[in-house]
């Protein structure tokens, strides 16, 4: 009876200490980045036709995140131990079912359980569900074996401090760019297109008598033999791009959709973007000090704006703040994932990002990076 006892007594504490890891963890790399979460909230919404809280995804986002964090201390610390038991089994259960949709239905390609900093597939999500709902029952189930006798009013106070230290941790990065950053466009990350001199042509012939079909890799074929071409006509080509390897995914475009990618990210000079995937949505003050430094640095810095808007809407608003500065578009998406901040700044030197500013910290500007 004692093996036994003991059995699931190390069972369930096995349990508990995985469920709160794994909960602390997928809250930290969510609050790390809470518009990131926001912006994965507002797919769901979207998906499930719950338009009206989309102005409330942050929010939503905020209140997951703490909400997670506390349950996953609740674990750790035996902290309102019955409670958080009966709250980790009812979020489970909600995630599980809807990763279930998301994974055989494909609603939101990435769930962002883990933020940017762990990738799982919408099938690998269900099953890491799976499993830890199974660990959520017996927890549930034997909740009352570790629950602790320190009053109660002493376990709410320990879990309240504990949550709100996380929540000032959340706020700061809001309020500033994610304490660490897991997207391709961090500091450090060279963004330049790398092995275009690699990709091959291949041509294709046909023997105009014998109806032969044969490739050949460009140049290497007999293309100034005159008896051969008189025997050979031309068919077609094809690229491989295999060797190619681009970064990123952004596209920059100007007004009449010519391409300005490669010019603004692979500028070999020091190239500042002044980046807002909705002008509509940009904090007024922010991109009225941003427009300013464009306006006050000269010399060989160039600067460009980048937003999601449409033409339209850009050249109001610009024309309205008399800025003298380019104006291009890209895909408001992969704006979020350049910078979390509306209006950003990013800065590039030949490729390179070497630093972001989130519009709370555009006073910190006194010169930009060259090296």
């Amino acid at each position: 009876m004692d093996k036994k006892k003991n059995g699931l007594s190390s069972m369930l504490l096995i349990f508990r200490l995985v469920i709160g890891a794994v909960f602390i963890f997928s809250s930290v790399v969510k609050g790390i980045d809470p518009l990131g979460t926001a912006y994965r909230v507002e797919d769901y919404l979207e998906v499930y036709g719950w338009y009206f809280l989309v102005d409330f995804s942050l929010a939503l986002a905020i209140l997951l995140i703490i909400v997670e964090f506390a349950l996953g201390v609740s674990m750790l610390l035996r902290l309102r131990f019955r409670l958080g038991a009966l709250g980790v089994l009812l979020i489970m259960i909600i995630f599980t079912v809807v990763t279930y949709y998301d994974a055989t239905l494909n609603l939101v390609p990435d769930c962002g359980c883990f933020g940017d900093a762990v990738k799982l597939s919408n099938w690998e999500t269900f099953y890491k569900n799976i499993v830890l709902i199974v660990m959520a029952l017996v927890v549930f189930a034997m909740r009352k074996k570790a629950a602790q006798k320190t009053p109660v009013w002493l376990q709410t106070s320990l879990l309240t401090i504990i949550s709100l230290g996380f929540g000032v941790f959340v706020y700061y990065n809001i309020a500033h760019l994610p304490a660490m950053d897991f997207r391709i466009w961090k500091v450090g990350n060279d963004m330049k297109t790398v092995g275009e001199g690699d990709a091959k042509v291949y041509v294709s012939y046909k023997n105009t008598q014998s109806g032969e079909v044969k490739e050949y890799l460009s140049p290497n074929y007999p293309w100034n033999d005159s008896t051969w071409k008189a025997q050979w006509e031309f068919v077609g080509q094809r690229f491989d791009n295999s060797s190619v390897i681009k970064k990123h995914e952004l596209i920059i475009e100007d007004s009449l959709g010519n391409d300005f990618t490669r010019d603004l990210i692979e500028n070999p000079g020091v190239q500042v973007l002044i980046v807002s995937p909705d002008l509509e949505k940009a904090d007024p003050e922010g991109m009225t000090k941003a427009l300013q430094m464009a306006n006050d640095f000269s010399g060989n810095i160039s600067f460009a704006v980048l937003t999601g808007s449409d033409f339209d809407f850009a050249g109001k608003y610009f024309s309205v703040r008399s800025a003298d500065v380019e104006v291009y578009f890209a895909d408001d998406i992969e704006l979020k994932v350049m910078v979390r901040s509306n209006p950003g700044i990013v800065i590039l030197n030949n490729g390179v990002v070497v630093n972001k500013y989130h519009y709370n910290d555009f006073d910190e500007i006194k010169e930009f990076d060259t090296k």
